[in-house]
């Protein structure tokens, strides 16, 4: 199976799992854990609109807590352990989920933001401050 163009959804999508640049989908999108460089080293765009804020971690937090508080239910209706027994179970989980999750989220929501053409006031209209 061949991999989509990164000019499509598709493409986008994988490019932004992948970590790699939304444009070209060869450089890395990430300088450090989750700095962005100021640029692609191998397409050179300019990430300068790349603004994910704290999207990636709401998303990971939701979908974590949901997994992480369905398997601890289940596994205390079930086995009814000793509290030591979930701390040992759930608290390496979370970590690893929710550091494991987070490059790659932050990675497909600014492929996304540059799928879509994505910029800050937009929808405005005066291009003002916002105030009345």
């Amino acid at each position: 199976m061949t991999n989509p163009p990164i000019g499509t959804l598709a493409g986008s999508i994988r490019a932004g799992l992948g970590c790699a640049c939304p444009h070209c989908g060869k450089g890395k999108l990430f300088r450090g854990f989750l700095t962005l460089p100021p640029r692609c080293e191998a397409c050179g765009l300019d990430y300068g609109f790349a603004d994910a804020g704290d999207g990636p971690a709401v998303f990971i937090m939701f979908l974590v807590g949901f997994i992480v508080v369905g398997a601890a239910l289940v596994t205390e209706v079930l086995y009814h352990p000793p509290y030591w027994v979930h701390a040992v179970l759930w608290l390496p989980l979370i970590l690893i989920l929710t550091l494991g999750l987070l490059r790659p989220m932050k990675g497909l929501m600014i492929a996304l933001q540059y799928y879509h053409k994505a910029a800050e006031r937009r929808f405005g209209g005066t291009g003002g401050t916002g105030a009345p």
